[in-house]
């Protein structure tokens, strides 16, 4: 699965890193850490962690289909 966070966009509310915490990850107050290519075991986490961001900064796809920001992950 490929992420791609828009770091313009993320305000660090972290319920990324909450969500996903081998994802995702706060490296201080205010900077995220994301590993761009997620294994498809962390998918279901992944997708609650997009659907909550509150800034819609996430973007996830891979090849079974899930693609898209919050909306299409809380399918």
């Amino acid at each position: 699965m490929r992420l791609v966070v828009d770091l313009n966009r993320c305000q660090g509310y972290a319920q990324c890193a909450f969500l996903a915490p081998d994802v995702f990850a706060m490296h201080g107050e205010e900077s995220l850490v994301y590993n761009p290519q997620a294994e498809q075991e962390h998918r279901e986490r992944v997708a609650r962690a997009v659907a909550a961001c509150p800034v819609q900064a996430i973007t996830a796809d891979g090849p079974d289909g899930f693609a898209g920001g919050a909306s299409d992950a809380a399918r």
